[in-house]
């Protein structure tokens, strides 16, 4: 509706050209929005304001004029010039009418369309360090991740979704000392010592119990390297070279990938309860392996990027807006993680997509500068690199904030938030806010059925309206078929409650639209509130099974429209839209 009435407004545009109102070489973008009140129309425009200054007209005038050259049209009943010269468009009822048979024929493709216009995307998103299992904090970035790449998606965009595992690198060295660690008090006893920078958490002894299964006793080491060092940081690096040095080399990369492998499939598994499925799964190991990061480093060094000072390399991303410059070759020749970073994006710039999204933790938003500098200094184009950074989720129970550590094994899983609340409550409490504000899930919140519950509430509207359809069933009516339901009369939809279920039923598509272009799917979780709650108001003020025919099967079309609605948008959230409750 908004280019039909841009359209509209183009011709009108035209006319007040032709009458010299305005300069015929005005360069002129028109743009329709919803206004912010209600009574103010369905759409509005400020065209009148933005060439006010060009027409040396007040705002007020150059909008009288525009309005009164506007074409005649069926879709519009009233315009009206409001305020400082906003044109406000008020559409004929029957616009709105027609939503319901326009929802009813297309289904499930309800508010699918073309803004993306084929436009080929890569979101990669959780990416969790496999050191641990995924936790609460992760949950939000695969939820807004995964409800991203369907609502994108549903907007003509081509998406793939992309795990970036990262499997090289000291963190993943720290996770075997753990694992041994582990494996030598399993043998002695718990009193022998544990690095204070170890990985704690009880899946670091179930690894442990399978070191032993496949090595036996055999992979002992001197642990009293750790008491040698007051730093805790130096001492797991030492623990690290006692541990490779006397179980060598090959069994120290086989103890780290036995880890690896029992972490990640934990990952997956926790995803795949939680409705996240990716497309591909890129490995660190595989981006330093075939050489990706010595090319990029390497491009870098003949750009003239690079330089050495105090026995390291230094990339010099101050150029390129980061506050300082960056070490991607560190004094004993390994590679950083940011090194290995520029090699992984330098590859992705290479392939296929004309866009990249990485969804990343507001704790990494420092980060940002350097990668895409990065980029930039490879020749690349980096806006072509989206970063959209996702908040932490504090979890509260009882009104207590649950503290969160990783490192030191103190957390609460995906796993376990799932089992405690269900998938559908944690995607949609995950999802209802901007990703990057910050969130307090309340554990006793999201179990509640009330309508304190954002998620029950939507999906107790849903469960209503079929529980229309089994009451009818029941009764003496016969029950309308589909096509019937397609033709109900919709003009006899004439009640205020009914009207504002309609307007909130046609929003739908633009919502989509929006919410994909902007990366914003908590639009598509609010929109869903509202139109619950629109629902509900009009459920609790107008019967829809009456004795009036006609009436009853415009308003059975009208809710069954609303229950399609609420299914779709529930779909693109990765979440259920029950029968029953």
């Amino acid at each position: 509706m908004q280019a039909r009435l841009a359209e509209l407004l183009e011709s009108a545009l035209q006319t007040v050209r032709d009458r010299g109102v305005i300069p015929a070489d005005t360069p002129v973008e028109i743009q329709m929005e919803r206004p912010r009140e209600e009574g103010h129309g369905d759409f509005a425009c400020n065209l009148a304001m933005r060439l006010a200054k060009a027409a040396g007209r007040p705002p007020r005038e150059v909008a009288e004029a525009l309005v009164a050259a506007l074409p005649d049209a069926p879709e519009v009943a009233e315009v009206e010039v409001a305020g400082p010269g906003f044109i406000n468009f008020h559409l004929a009822e029957w616009v709105f009418q027609a939503v319901v048979p326009e929802v009813l024929g297309a289904g499930e493709r309800y508010g699918r369309g073309d803004a993306g216009a084929g436009e080929r995307v890569q979101i990669e998103f959780v990416s969790a360090n496999p050191t641990g299992p995924l936790h609460v904090g992760h949950g939000r970035g695969a939820a807004y991740g995964d409800a991203l790449a369907r609502v994108m998606r549903a907007a003509g965009y081509q998406v793939e979704c992309e795990y970036y595992v990262n499997d090289a690198g000291r963190q993943m060295a720290i996770l075997a000392a753990s694992v041994m660690s582990r494996y030598r008090q399993q043998i002695h006893g718990a009193g022998e010592a544990f690095p204070d920078k170890g990985y704690q958490g009880d899946y670091i002894r179930d690894i442990a119990a399978q070191v032993r299964q496949r090595f036996g006793d055999g992979l002992d080491f001197d642990p009293g390297v750790l008491a040698r060092y007051d730093d805790p940081e130096q001492a797991i690096d030492a623990l690290i070279g006692e541990i490779r040095e006397r179980i060598g080399t090959d069994t120290f990369a086989e103890v780290r990938g036995m880890a690896l492998d029992h972490i990640l499939g934990e990952i997956r598994a926790d995803l795949d309860a939680f409705g996240v499925a990716f497309d591909t799964w890129a490995h660190e190991q595989a981006v330093v392996a075939d050489g990706t990061v010595d090319r990029a480093l390497a491009e870098l060094r003949e750009r003239g990027h690079l330089y050495e000072a105090d026995g390291a390399t230094w990339f010099r991303s101050s150029d390129f807006g980061d506050e300082k410059d960056r070490v991607v070759i560190r004094t004993d020749g390994a590679a950083t993680y940011f090194a290995n970073d520029i090699g992984y994006h330098r590859a992705k710039f290479h392939g296929d997509h004309d866009h990249l999204i990485d969804i990343w933790g507001a704790d990494h938003h420092g980060y940002v500068a350097r990668v895409k500098g990065a980029m930039q200094a490879l020749g690349l184009d980096a806006d072509r690199l989206e970063i959209q950074l996702v908040q932490f989720a504090n979890l509260f129970r009882a009104g207590e904030k649950v503290a969160m550590s990783t490192r030191s094994g103190q957390y609460v899983t995906l796993r376990e938030l799932v089992d405690e609340v269900g998938r559908d409550a944690a995607r949609f409490i995950y999802v209802l806010r901007r990703s990057d504000q910050h969130m307090d899930f309340d554990l006793e919140v999201a179990k509640q059925e009330t309508e304190d519950n954002p998620v029950y509430y939507i999906h107790y509207a849903h469960v209503r309206i079929s529980s229309i359809h089994a009451k009818l069933a029941h009764s003496d009516q016969p029950e309308p078929s589909a096509d019937e339901l397609a033709a109900a009369d919709t003009t006899l939809l004439k009640a205020d409650k009914e009207a504002r279920l309609l307007r909130k039923l046609q929003r739908y598509p633009e919502t989509v639209a929006t919410a994909a272009v902007g990366r914003e799917p908590h639009r598509v979780a609010r929109y869903l509130q509202e139109l619950a709650s629109e629902f509900h108001t009009f459920y609790n003020s107008h019967r829809v099974l009456i004795e009036e025919t006609e009436l009853m099967r415009a308003r059975l079309a009208l809710v069954e429209a609303v229950r399609q609605v609420l299914a779709n948008g529930l779909g693109l959230l990765g979440v259920a839209a029950p029968e029953r409750m």
